[in-house]
């Protein structure tokens, strides 16, 4: 049985960039990395509207 051997994080990042790259081109590979900002900002916002309609008190009876 074969051993694998595991990249690091860096290396990893590093060739999935360089595969995008070489299959989409630079502007759709720019484009693909933004993606991924957009949707954490909107989860973030969400998580902020979630709070604001927040109860603190009523939060933590409820949890603790």
């Amino acid at each position: 049985m074969e051993q694998a051997v595991l990249t690091t994080e860096s290396q990893l990042i590093q060739q999935a960039i360089m595969i995008l790259l070489e299959k989409l081109g630079t502007t759709d590979t720019n484009r693909f990395l933004s993606l991924k900002s957009s949707q954490r900002l909107d989860s973030v916002l969400r998580h902020q509207a979630w709070q604001k309609t927040l109860d603190k008190d009523d939060f933590f009876d409820e949890v603790f």
